[in-house]
């Protein structure tokens, strides 16, 4: 990696920190450029804008996890074992991407046009891998019938949560917390209660 490479990634994972920290709207480039360690001028030579930094955190965490989940959903098994693996993976993401996560869950809404664009389409197509999966429960007769688009919010939406509370030094790890929202999930999904 080279010293520009190195002083990017160094940006980004501070921004992503004070933005989740602060908000993208509470924290300014000059505080930003102190994180780093840098002048506010070689920062904007590395990005030229605020709006452009947070598009590019969001761009790479959804680049990062998209491809992940996509491959656990086309795994040849059955719809709730796809489901219960693709919100593991998605929970022990959040938790290992605490900040750049925070950014798209939640500052991601101050995104300015041009970019909102490119975030809706990114933020749909993923929301719709967790869609296919419950169609696909639906059809095999696994999952109840119910509307879909307010069950992958409800899943995705106790999953994201984890980025306000999860704590490294807390009681559980993030794969035991991963696992006990995937089951609770796919028990509420199953025409069976999920008894396993």
């Amino acid at each position: 990696m080279t010293d520009n490479q190195d002083t990017r990634e160094r940006i980004l994972l501070e921004a992503a920190a004070l933005f989740s920290a602060n908000g993208f709207n509470g924290t300014s480039m000059s505080e930003l450029a102190a994180a780093v360690g840098i002048t506010k001028s070689s920062l904007y030579h590395h990005f030229p804008s605020k709006q452009a930094l947070l598009a590019e955190i969001i761009e790479v965490t959804v680049s990062r996890v998209t491809p992940l989940v996509q491959k656990v959903a086309e795994m040849d098994l059955p719809a709730s074992d796809r489901l219960r693996r693709a919100i593991v993976l998605h929970t022990v993401e959040a938790i290992r991407d605490q900040d750049a996560i925070a950014c798209f869950v939640e500052e991601g809404r101050y995104l300015e046009r041009d970019f909102m664009e490119t975030h809706v389409v990114n933020r749909d197509a993923y929301e719709q891998v967790f869609r296919k999966l419950f169609e696909d429960g639906i059809e095999s007769g696994e999952f109840v019938k119910r509307d879909i688009g307010i069950a992958v919010k409800a899943v995705l939406g106790m999953c994201n949560s984890v980025v306000r509370w999860y704590k490294p030094d807390g009681d559980y790890s993030a794969q035991e917390i991963a696992d006990e929202f995937a089951d609770f999930a796919v028990r509420g999904a199953s025409v069976t209660g999920g008894d396993r």
